[in-house]
């Protein structure tokens, strides 16, 4: 299978060829089948592994008798599934389960927000909250500019503001290296080739200095928004209102259709920053489990427990990048 016919077929960032030689990289083994490719993530101490298939196309008969296939010849616990699919969904979740899946923990949030990018600019911004349209033309107002910067020190920068992030939210995030390898594989070595890259840095200056920086991906005809940092400094000049409006006329630049912000979470800030930008509620097909092992259920069992260790651990110690 060739990396250009490949990424014809691919529907996602996450399902390109690029993206898979970044997770071979990053340690994970890559398995290419013709319908998607899965990661492969080996358990400690066990003979086991697990699958994930992430953002693949809507699934078939035919997929789900080839997945268990594999999960034989690989030894795997079960295949986690997360198409990206948003129609037909009764439909594929009784396909489901008929074939023994079963809803599972969430890597992505089974829904999303979608800017329609074929609008003009006059309808777009009359489509936003008052609010989040004051605080755009603030940050223009107080000189805030954002151009696409793919600059080495541009990138810097970028890793500098995810620690600085991650150090003040308490979130839990990739750490230096997966930015590292991920920026060398879908930016990097599609550039070197004389291809157009799929990550792009998109930064808002202040004063000269980059206060905020925001990975997208272009792929086919969307833009997608999976990773942005920014300093508390000059946090009331709404760089990052003028951030999100400039990446919605970056992706119309590019002659794109559609936006997908990268998740959705009720109660959450980012939810509510992103609200403001009057996008369409997208429900996906959500995550779901394809067990192949008798181990599955007592393996759920042991990832409940890990998971209320890591948030008790979490009290108790900050975050790293």
């Amino acid at each position: 299978m060739d990396k250009n016919s490949f990424n014809k077929a691919s529907c996602h960032p996450l399902q390109t060829w690029e993206w898979g030689e970044f997770r071979k990289a990053w340690g994970n083994k890559v398995i290419r089948l013709p319908f998607g490719q899965l990661t492969l993530h080996s358990l400690p101490l066990l003979p086991y592994k697990i699958a994930a298939f992430e953002k693949g196309p809507a699934p078939t008969k035919n997929m789900l008798n080839e997945l268990k296939k594999l999960a034989k010849e690989e030894n795997l616990i079960f295949i986690k599934l997360e198409p990206s699919v948003s129609e037909n969904l009764e439909k594929l979740k009784n396909l489901l389960s008929e074939y023994g899946a079963t809803k599972g923990k969430t890597l992505f949030t089974p829904t999303t927000f979608w800017i329609d990018l074929t609008k003009s600019e006059e309808e777009l911004l009359k489509s936003f909250h008052s609010k989040t349209r004051y605080n755009i033309r603030l940050a223009q107002k107080n000189g805030v500019e954002v151009v696409e910067d793919n600059s080495e020190a541009a990138f810097k920068k970028y890793l500098e503001l995810t620690k600085e992030t991650v150090k003040r939210q308490g979130f839990y995030a990739h750490n230096r290296r997966y930015h590292e390898l991920m920026w060398e594989h879908l930016h990097r070595k599609p550039v070197s080739e004389g291809k157009e890259p799929i990550a792009r840095l998109l930064t808002a200056r202040y004063k000269s200095q980059i206060i905020t920086a925001w990975i997208v991906f272009v792929w086919k005809d969307f833009l997608y928004y999976p990773y942005g940092a920014s300093t508390e400094k000059h946090k009331n000049i709404m760089a990052n209102n003028l951030m999100m409006w400039e990446a919605i006329r970056f992706g119309k630049s590019l002659g794109l259709k559609t936006f997908d912000l990268w998740g959705r979470e009720e109660g959450k800030g980012f939810t509510k920053f992103k609200e403001g930008y009057g996008p369409q509620v997208v429900e996906f097909l959500g995550t779901w489990d394809l067990p192949t092992s008798p181990f599955y259920w007592p393996y759920r069992i042991l990832e409940s427990l890990r998971w209320i260790l890591l948030r008790a651990k979490s009290k108790f110690s900050k975050p790293s990048f």
